[in-house]
């Protein structure tokens, strides 16, 4: 890599601009934005949006034209040099005549990670590789994860009082976690401004996933409420070993092949026919200890090509995903208030080993109104666990 400039990293900012516009468009392919630029200015760029469309780079070449021969292309990710549903970017490079390429990062695909550099090197085409690669990374830790994996990213959010409780107490009742609300007589932990929040992050997440405990306390929808454009619905994922899952519940009533049941009962029985009738997609995968294998029920999400999974649920099912070290990413919500007594702890478990259910790393805090919110990773995507 050659030392980079002020102009390199502008543009490179664009196109990580550019890539970002993507979110919930691309699925299940990574988000990837390009800007041509010759003699210092822009000749045209793109991103792109979902499969079968002309990928980012060809887009922009194609809006260039003829101005594209003997510029540079910045791009967030290695460019594909292999037949799918389009034709191999480096070749639509070569052709155009472009002299340099500024990518980011390379594709996290290990299988053809780097053949597209050589292919550009081979033809002549100047590369360099590494100018914004920790954002580039991070746009796209998902898709990295489910490329080498073949199960969704795991990312798990709570919101929490400054104790590590998840609710309040309900005045009839003992509230079994999730999602904070006023149902059941429970009051929102997480501000206006926290909950805005979420949403975009689910937006952002190709499916979410709770627990049955969770959805008969709350009667939660789950659904993706920012009015955004996406590629596929949100899949709303319920964990139901013993299939429990009212047909009156709202997740059942709203279901349009958005809704998957994982269960160990038999997906033939009288209440799985009743969920399926409703439109509810049930799946039969095995149990533990009566409780279901929660590593199969990843390895089924990944064959769904859902890429992203966003868990919002009790201490139970936190703390098994925890202990089994099912997690890549912790996103908590703390309000500023302290309850002072166990009512729904964040997590609930242990591991075998006796360590800490969760040491995460590379930690940052913001705000979110009045809340306080931790990002921290438990693995690292691209390889250092």
């Amino acid at each position: 890599m050659s030392a980079s400039t002020a102009s390199d990293q502008r543009w490179m900012r664009r196109a990580l601009e550019l890539a970002r516009r993507g979110v919930a468009l691309t699925h299940p392919n990574p988000m990837v934005g390009a800007v041509l630029v010759g003699d210092g200015k822009l000749l045209a760029q793109a991103f792109h949006t979902w499969g079968g469309l002309l990928h980012a780079e060809a887009l922009a070449i194609q809006r260039a034209g003829a101005a594209a021969r003997g510029s540079t292309l910045y791009l967030n990710l290695e460019p594909c040099c292999h037949s799918g549903r389009t034709p191999p970017c480096t070749q639509a490079i070569i052709s155009a005549g472009i002299r340099r390429v500024v990518a980011a990062m390379a594709d996290p695909n290990p299988v053809v990670s780097g053949k597209g550099f050589r292919a550009l090197r081979r033809a002549g085409v100047e590369v360099d590789v590494g100018i914004g690669q920790e954002e580039a990374r991070r746009l796209n830790e998902a898709f990295a994860h489910w490329i080498r994996r073949r199960r969704p990213y795991v990312t798990l959010k709570a919101a929490a009082t400054l104790d590590g409780q998840l609710a309040f107490a309900s005045p009839t009742r003992r509230a079994s976690g999730g999602a904070s609300g006023k149902r059941n007589g429970r009051r929102w932990i997480s501000s206006a401004e926290s909950r805005e929040r979420v949403q975009q992050m689910r937006h952002a997440s190709d499916a979410v996933l709770t627990g049955i405990g969770t959805v008969l306390a709350d009667d939660p929808l789950l659904t993706d409420r920012t009015g955004r454009k996406r590629r596929r619905p949100l899949q709303r994922v319920i964990l139901d070993a013993e299939l429990r899952l009212p047909v009156s519940s709202r997740l059942a009533r709203t279901a349009a092949s958005d809704v998957i049941v994982f269960t160990r009962a038999l997906a033939e029985g009288a209440a799985a026919r009743r969920l399926m009738r409703a439109g509810v997609r049930v799946v039969h995968v095995p149990g533990r200890s009566g409780k279901l294998d929660l590593a199969a029920v990843l390895s089924e999400l990944g064959k769904m090509d859902l890429v992203s999974l966003m868990v919002e649920a009790g201490p139970a099912l936190n703390g098994a995903l925890l202990a089994a070290g099912l997690v890549e990413k912790l996103v908590l919500f703390y309000a500023p208030v302290i309850l002072g007594r166990e009512v729904v702890p964040l997590a609930r478990g242990a591991r075998a080993d006796g360590a800490p259910l969760a040491s995460p790393s590379r930690v940052a805090w913001s705000r979110s109104g009045p809340d306080l919110v931790l990002e921290g990773y438990l693995r690292d995507v691209y390889g250092n666990h």
